[in-house]
């Protein structure tokens, strides 16, 4: 029902009855209740301007004085056009922007209070990762007067410890999406979710939170995208060693969205390409053991990761680690493919994912029948040779020996 409202109408109902079903039963629903607001299809809200910037505009006649000023014939032809704006606008099932945004907004405000009330009430609540992943999903829709008291919330959750990998991913993309938007603006420290995305990256793995990586994926295309001015030499070099580090863990799928990230780190921070030479960059040693990206030395150490990914069973990641092995070229004969290098890392993932538990991209079954028989034809050759010596041994001392392996091998 809310994919499919266009008009409004239905989802802030629906918002209105949801909120009030949460308050009444004290925030002790099923996390079910909240991950409903996720399918709400609102990407634009209404913004405030501020009326002393705007200019003093002519005033107008009113509706009332513009009737009086009308003849009675007018009047009627003017009825006869609203009457027949009013049908059509029915008929196509619109409705005017400004009143479609204001319903937007004031579902999105019941939507926000709810999160809000959960995260200050109820902190340790079971519906607080269906309230992180609604937050990151419309971050970028708050109201900036929030964005302090929101960031300071986040940072209270990260520094409590008590959040799963996928919840202290969720903090660090809505914090990103903030910051990314019009919390630019704002004196805000940012390096404590740079520094937590940082060392989460390598509790992930290919067992249970491979999904997980998506939201990691997803945090660094904005890192990449819209902070990238944020982001300093040190740190880009540390996040793409940690990041080929992670490669060498995780399934196909992720492993190829984990190397399309390095790609465009490499691309968006040219000097990162030191890490592409064995030989020491400095006098100092490299720290991987270290949670703070800008101090563990990453400029001392080798992609060697991409070395051994070049030899991975899957062909794409084949690609990608041979593709940044020659600095990540934009063309030539190392750059990639079309549909590889037009395509973000997020959707890359889906492309190559790996949920129906079948290889990716498939095996065709001439391909395998071909290998099958010319691998047939090497083991043929390799046995007829083997005969031909075992001949040409036995021949010179048991004649009738060989003329029977020789009848053998015919």
């Amino acid at each position: 029902m809310l994919r499919q409202d266009k008009l409004g109408h239905t989802s802030l109902a629906a918002v209105k009855i949801i909120s009030g079903l949460v308050k009444s039963h004290n925030y002790d629903v099923r996390p079910e209740v909240l991950n409903i607001l996720l399918n709400l299809q609102i990407k634009e809200v209404e913004v405030k301007k501020d009326t002393e910037d705007i200019a003093p505009k002519q005033k107008f006649m009113s509706y009332k004085e513009k009737k009086k000023n009308l003849s009675r014939m007018q009047r009627k032809w003017r009825k006869a056009e609203e009457k027949l704006e009013k049908d059509l606008l029915e008929a196509e099932a619109s409705e005017n922007k400004e009143k479609k945004l204001k319903l937007y907004t004031e579902t999105l405000n019941i939507v926000f209070l709810t999160f809000f009330r959960i995260l200050k009430r109820a902190q340790k609540s079971v519906l607080l990762p269906a309230v992180l992943e609604g937050l990151a999903k419309f971050a970028h829709l708050i109201n900036i007067e929030f964005f302090d008291d929101l960031l300071k919330v986040l940072y209270t959750l990260i520094d409590s410890g008590d959040l799963n990998y996928r919840e202290s991913l969720h903090c660090v993309k809505t914090a990103f999406n903030i910051l990314s938007g019009q919390g630019d603006v704002l004196n805000i420290d940012h390096l404590k979710f740079y520094t937590h995305l940082y060392k989460t990256l390598l509790k992930l793995h290919a067992v249970v939170n491979n999904d997980d990586i998506l939201i990691a994926l997803q945090c660094l295309e904005v890192m990449l995208a819209k902070l990238r001015k944020q982001v300093t030499q040190q740190r880009a070099l540390s996040f793409l060693k940690q990041l080929s580090t992670l490669a060498l863990h995780v399934l196909p799928d992720s492993c190829i969205g984990i190397l399309s990230t390095n790609r465009g780190i490499m691309q968006t921070f040219p000097k990162t390409d030191i890490l592409l030479d064995n030989e020491s960059q400095g006098s100092s040693l490299y720290l991987p053991e270290l949670d703070e990206p800008e101090y563990c030395n990453a400029q001392n150490t080798a992609l060697w990761e991409l070395y051994c990914l070049r030899r991975h069973y899957h062909p794409v990641v084949r690609i990608f680690a041979a593709h940044l092995c020659a600095g990540a070229p934009s063309e030539g004969s190392e750059g990639l493919r079309a549909e590889l290098s037009h395509k973000s890392t997020v959707e890359l993932f889906a492309d190559y994912t790996i949920n129906g538990m079948t290889f990716n991209p498939p095996i065709s079954d001439t391909v395998c029948k071909k290998k099958v028989k010319a691998r047939a034809n090497e083991v043929k050759d390799d046995l007829n040779g083997l005969i031909q010596k075992h001949l040409e041994k036995v021949s010179s001392v048991q004649p009738d020996f060989a003329s029977y392996f020789k009848a053998i091998s015919t």
